[in-house]
């Protein structure tokens, strides 16, 4: 049998690129903000998953007994690791800054844009109740969108408490608003035991809702930042975010030229770190969309056209040149050149250059009699077949240009 598990990928060199291209992205903005990296172990003791997410949630949590016969669960999220983190290591300086990008796992049904292993990559704040963490980390969530190319990204902002004392499952099912519209989220607070006209007036109440004095607060802060009311971001009264560990202001990015999801989305959750340290520890966060963010950027045309990261091929014209070859390939990697040379010989040199040309490589070097005879080597442009000799010291200029 060779084919992966429903719901798991394999990604070819093309793909890989372009998701390290992302995480490198992500990474360097969030450490411009001042977030260090954290990683977690993919498996976490089943008690600690359990009950932090919702009902519906917890069924999608892969869980299992090891060999030690101890129920443990892959990671759900980077959330509730963190809660532990913080939990077991209390020496930790506060406001502890960290960002996380590994991959969870959720036993859910496949389909598009869904997959049972994806990458989340996620910023948190933990240790202040200011609203300045909300601020700080709208405006990095922000300004990594706008650096990966996102020219029309805005974040929708509301308050949990805008929905205090009602229902969770009306609150599941307003949040639904965007994506099924209006009469689907009326018949499912029908459903839930309302009548149609408490229903309507339920959703208008919550239309309705005035900002609260922290949105206001908060929406004066960002644009201390140069952040613009209803074009970065905007109040938006039927924004719930599912997760049940959210206490106070939530909020999502989406952009208008990627109308299909949500491109990432966070909020404080002040309760869940006390669940495992016992004491109310105020914290806040926000996971970006990884597949989602590189669907939208492939559509919109955002990412390097890269089948490889290798620059150069040092070919091999015959076993009687292959140490030049290899000292070449030396030399280009000593200075910071990305260079194969090529390893199934014996192959004539036309092969070599197609090798070169199919995987997307934009030279190839030939050291051939006449370059071996005059001391230099030819570089050969592979797009347009165009070639140039010159002394092997000139080469790492040229190749940097």
């Amino acid at each position: 049998m060779s084919q992966n598990l429903k719901g798991f990928r394999d990604f070819l060199p093309e793909k890989a690129i372009a998701r390290n291209f992302l995480i490198e992205k992500l990474k360097a903005y969030f450490e411009r903000f001042g977030f260090d990296p954290l990683e977690t172990p993919a498996l976490e003791y089943a008690q600690i998953l359990l009950g932090k997410y919702g009902d519906e949630a917890d069924k999608l949590i892969y869980l299992f007994e090891d060999k030690g016969k101890r129920k443990v669960g892959l990671r759900y999220d980077q959330t509730v690791p963190l809660a532990r983190v913080i939990a077991q290591y209390p020496q930790l300086v506060k406001p502890f800054k960290r960002y996380q990008i590994q991959p969870v796992w959720r036993a859910e049904n496949p389909q598009s844009g869904r997959f049972r292993e994806f990458i989340q990559a996620d910023i948190d704040i933990v240790g202040s109740n200011n609203l300045l963490v909300e601020a700080e980390i709208i405006a990095c969530a922000l300004g990594v969108f706008k650096k990966l190319g996102f020219k029309k990204i805005k974040m929708l902002i509301n308050d949990r408490q805008n929905f205090v004392n009602l229902d969770k499952r009306v609150i599941i099912a307003v949040d639904k608003l965007e994506k099924i519209g209006e009469e689907k989220v009326i018949a499912e607070i029908e459903r839930i035991g309302y009548e149609k006209k408490q229903a309507y007036k339920i959703l208008d109440q919550i239309k309705n809702k005035k900002p609260t004095a922290n949105l206001n607060q908060l929406f004066t802060l960002l644009r201390k930042y140069g952040l613009k009311d209803k074009v970065d971001f905007v109040y938006q009264p039927t924004l719930a975010r599912g997760l049940d560990y959210y206490t106070g202001i939530i909020f999502e990015a989406v952009d208008p030229n990627y109308p299909a999801q949500s491109l990432g989305g966070g909020g404080r959750y002040d309760n869940l770190i006390g669940v495992f340290s016992g004491q109310k520890v105020p914290a806040c966060g926000f996971a970006f969309g990884f597949d989602r963010i590189l669907a939208a950027m492939e559509s919109l045309s955002l990412l390097p056209k890269t089948l490889t990261k290798t620059q150069v091929l040092v070919t091999v014209f015959s076993d009687e040149f292959l140490s030049q070859s290899i000292q070449t390939a030396n030399f280009l990697r000593q200075n910071d050149i990305n260079a194969e040379i090529y390893v199934d010989l014996p192959k004539k040199l036309d092969k070599q250059l197609k090798y070169a040309d199919k995987k997307g490589l934009t030279y190839a070097i030939i050291i051939g009699p006449y370059e071996i005879k005059n001391n230099v080597i030819t570089l050969k442009e592979l797009k347009t077949g165009k070639q140039e000799t010159m002394a092997t010291k000139n080469l790492i200029e040229k190749l940097k240009q």
